[in-house]
């Protein structure tokens, strides 16, 4: 097995392993077994199951950046989707988010990160520090920072931008939380991501000139 291959394993394996148990029920031993190497060779590639955990989180965010950036709404850069979101319909607008909203619940390492997340945050001040910035922090951050350019452009309603993003994100949040729990209700939930989509269009966006 190449060296990067087995990395990526490690890594993978770790996730999925964190995820099902939570961080301080697995040992290094338990990953390099499911991986299928001895424990001192996983040590060849990371030093720590700390240093194991900080990678995840790294790739991870620099999977999700790469992915959402194809569909065109990068939720890392608003002013880079600025440009779009200054012309785009409530159709269109919900066609992204649903697409970020699938993509989010569907991808293995996304889910099982959010899921890993989720579960540590309880251990530590620090990874609730990390959780709070990652799944709440940086999207209303992210959309604070869109409405304040959307306002700028005379596109919609002069009202507080972190506000907005509150109201806008924190159903979102909600109903990926409810989706993690309840996989078949999916369907549902992404007729309320709809819902809420087209009704939080309808009441910020000034008429076109």
């Amino acid at each position: 097995m190449k060296q990067e291959n087995t990395k990526q394993k490690i890594l993978d394996t770790a996730l999925r392993l964190f995820s099902e148990r939570g961080y301080d029920a697995v040992g290094v031993g338990d990953i390099a077994k499911e991986v299928g190497i001895k424990a001192p060779s996983l040590y060849n590639h990371y030093p720590s199951k700390q240093a194991i955990f900080d990678a995840i989180v790294e790739t991870t965010a620099k999977q999700y950046e790469e992915d959402t950036g194809k569909i065109d709404i990068h939720v890392q850069r608003a002013e880079e989707d600025l440009p779009l979101l200054k012309e785009v319909n409530a159709e269109e607008l919900y066609e992204k988010v649903r697409q970020i909203f699938e993509y989010s619940l569907h991808d293995d390492n996304i889910r099982r990160f959010r899921k890993m997340m989720t579960i540590e945050q309880f251990r530590s001040s620090e990874l609730s520090a990390c959780y709070t910035k990652r799944f709440v922090a940086r999207l209303v951050d992210y959309h604070a920072e869109v409405f304040k350019g959307l306002i700028l452009a005379g596109v919609i309603k002069n009202e507080d931008p972190h506000a907005l993003a509150l109201m806008y994100v924190s159903p979102i949040i909600a109903l990926i939380g409810i989706c993690d729990r309840e996989p078949e209700a999916e369907e549902n939930c992404l007729a309320k991501l709809k819902e809420h989509v087209f009704l939080f269009f309808k009441m910020v966006h000034l008429p076109k000139r």
